[in-house]
């Protein structure tokens, strides 16, 4: 259904949303284990160092080490501490204004560095209070942020691609 309303919106958004939701209906359908297993070890351990490999091997160090390049990276910092700062403090806001007490930690979690964010959650998490289990729930916000970002390249390619 997301890959489908997300399509219907943003078509160039569909294959960045449209491999996420394959790779969910691989592992939340049962009869595809062995798929799923090796589309989230093997495969992607093959195509993070093949792109990496391409990536490094096109790259020219006049071209990268520009001041516009240190620039985008210091942004990508402040956006990711502004996005985990920011799902902090509306956490905190929702546990003045609702009746059921949410974990603020789960707010850091709507980042899209799918799953490291969620990692940090639960082992941070785990360090205050050694019973809690927060990966699953902050795995929620977390695949959020995945969509929105997928969402949000979707415009920029639609607006800037030509």
């Amino acid at each position: 259904l997301v890959a489908i309303i997300v399509s219907l919106l943003l078509p160039p958004a569909t294959p960045l949303i449209g491999m996420l939701m394959f790779g969910n209906l691989l592992k939340e359908c049962t009869v595809t284990d062995r798929l799923s297993q090796t589309a989230q070890n093997e495969l992607i351990n093959i195509v993070t160092i093949l792109l990496g490999i391409s990536v490094g091997a096109s790259a020219k160090a006049e071209q990268f080490l520009e001041f516009e390049t240190i620039q985008i990276i210091v942004l990508g910092v402040v956006a990711f501490g502004v996005g985990t700062a920011s799902g902090l403090i509306i956490a905190k806001l929702m546990n003045k204004i609702s009746k059921k007490a949410i974990n603020p930690l789960i707010g850091a979690a709507g980042v899209s560095a799918v799953p490291m964010a969620s990692r940090v959650v639960q082992s941070v998490g785990q360090k205050e209070n050694p019973s809690n289990f927060l990966l699953m729930h902050a795995m929620g916000p977390n695949v959020s942020g995945v969509i929105g970002s997928a969402v949000a390249a979707g415009v920029m390619l639609s607006l800037f691609g030509g």
